[in-house]
């Protein structure tokens, strides 16, 4: 979301970490606007900036073909901090030496910092921090002092004062590290000298303006989902083109939640969408996935059915001369997951980032007003535009629905077995309270069946697992702290009210190294 009226303080280079974006959301988080553009980008693009960052990455900075930045850039005056591959590439091209560790470091560390420095000021010792790194710099260029240091890991922090260039090899942008917002604050305020000017009420005006310029005199077509991410972007929009131009369908996969088609035609109605209208498809999909197992095929093959279908509705419709654009809900997540950003390694395919949609955003016939956004902002938008509470607070649901969470091949019955069961977990944290604790709730259908005794008779059924995560912006997140009673609760209900389930369990993997959703 390039914005002319607004100059980027701070620049984050990108050389293909998975939290890249989550830098920028956190600099952004302190009111301070900041651009993700490529590691190799010249250094003539930074004339103005305030500060850079350099991001993690997955590749070694010795490889060849590995990311790179511009020389110049080390040179220029800009303050920098190099996180986890950043500190290492800026080490490497500034004649530091690099090199694989004796074993990796990955998950919680401790760090001991050696002395005073401004990036660490008012930081705790011996504070909390995620690392995730194979490769370590063995020595530190010349002018840069060791900062810090964990168990593992030596030099865990470089930095040269005089010339404003620091480095971390754990990652100050993820909620593992406890004091990470006041490191970044630390060198967005201290050391770069930047200035508050970044608030999600100034985007809308923006993005408003941004449909407009790319919309120019076509309508738009939307598949909503029904969640917050489609349900936002279709309201912006609505407020840029009005309703005569803004169009919009949902399609039941037959995947969904239980109730969802009716909540999201109330959503829909209540929004004032004249041009919305409900397709039925649950037998498409169905035999689209008979016997797929394997989860990246799952979400292809979704992802293309959702193409078809489309094209289908399109079709039927006053489309046909081709004056129309697609419009979608894509966040940041979504493009970083699919391995949209420059070296990203692929998590998983997100169904709007399918090869027929890319080819759609290629061709300019695609809007996505809230693709540099995180989930938190594109709550607050929402709530800005006076999005129905109901609507904004529901907890993220996959676009391929429910056939990510029935784990193994998904049939009628496996589904209705999950959707029994995930029905009872969201009435149970709702009565509860714990429902607006949690990031995301939901069961997952495992493709294991275990021995039970059920009735003074031998049961042989399928067991289900209990995922809740808090969480900021979805890209990291913890498990959720469920009291035993709850879970009690919740547990008991399942195997006594959905035939086929026998026992229940409770994830307590984190992201990382886990992600939300299981598949």
């Amino acid at each position: 979301m390039n914005d002319p009226a607004l100059e980027p303080q701070i620049y984050i280079l990108d050389t293909g970490g998975q939290y890249t974006h989550l830098i920028a959301r956190k600099v952004r988080e302190l009111g301070v606007y900041a651009e993700v553009v490529s590691s190799e980008t010249e250094a003539a693009r930074f004339a103005k900036a305030k500060g850079l960052i350099i991001s993690g990455g997955p590749a070694s900075v010795y490889e060849q073909g590995s990311p790179h930045i511009d020389q110049a850039v080390l040179t220029e005056g800009v303050p920098m901090l190099g996180i986890c591959y950043g500190q290492q590439l800026m080490a490497f091209q500034l004649d530091g030496q690099v090199r694989q560790g004796s074993k990796g470091e990955y998950g919680l560390a401790h760090l001991a910092i050696a002395g005073a420095s401004p990036l660490f000021r008012d930081v705790a010792n011996h504070q909390q921090v995620w690392m995730s790194h194979r490769d370590t710099v063995f020595a530190p260029p010349t002018g840069f002092s060791v900062l810090a240091q964990t168990d593992t890991c030596a030099i865990a922090a470089i930095g040269n004062e005089s010339t404003r260039q620091f480095g971390v090899q754990f990652h100050p942008e993820v909620v593992h590290t406890t004091e990470g917002r006041k490191i970044l604050k630390n060198f967005v305020f201290a050391i770069c000298g930047c200035t508050e000017d970044w608030q999600p009420a100034s985007r809308i005006p923006v993005v408003e303006q941004q449909i407009r310029d790319i919309a120019g005199d076509r309508n738009i077509f939307f598949f909503v989902s029904g969640g917050v991410d489609s349900t936002v972007a279709y309201t912006l929009c609505l407020r840029a083109l009005g309703e005569a131009r803004v169009h919009g369908a949902y399609v039941d996969t037959g995947m969904m939640r239980e109730g969802e088609t009716e909540f999201v035609r109330g959503i829909f109605d209540s929004l004032g969408a004249r041009h919305f209208r409900i397709e039925l498809a649950q037998e498409d999909f169905l035999e689209a996935l008979e016997g797929v197992v394997e989860p990246e095929r799952k979400r292809k093959i979704i992802g293309e059915k959702f193409v078809e279908i489309q094209e289908a509705v399109l079709e039927s419709g006053p489309y046909l001369d081709g004056h129309w654009i697609l419009g979608q809900g894509t966040i940041y997540p979504d493009t970083i997951e699919s391995g949209g950003t420059a070296k990203a390694d692929l998590i998983k395919t997100h169904h709007n980032r399918v090869k027929e949609i890319l080819e759609m955003i290629e061709q300019g016939r695609v809007v996505e007003p809230l693709r540099e956004l995180f989930k938190d902002e594109v709550r607050e938008v929402g709530r800005l535009l006076g999005i129905p509470k109901a609507a904004l607070q529901r907890h993220p649901f996959p676009g391929p629905g429910l056939a990510v969470r029935v784990l193994g091949p998904v049939s009628e019955e496996r589904l209705r077995i999950l959707r029994a069961a995930d029905t009872i977990l969201l009435e149970e944290l709702r009565r509860t309270g714990h429902y607006g604790k949690i990031w995301q709730a939901f069961v997952v259908l495992l493709p294991v069946r275990s021995v039970g005794v059920m009735g003074d008779a031998r049961s042989y059924e399928n067991v289900a697992a209990v995922r809740c995560v808090t969480s900021t912006d979805g890209m990291t997140a913890d498990w959720y702290p469920m009291p035993p009673e709850v879970l009690a609760v919740i547990s008991n209900r399942i195997i006594n009210e959905v035939r086929g389930i026998n026992r229940v369990t409770y994830d307590i993997s984190s992201k990382p190294p886990a992600t939300i959703e299981w598949e």
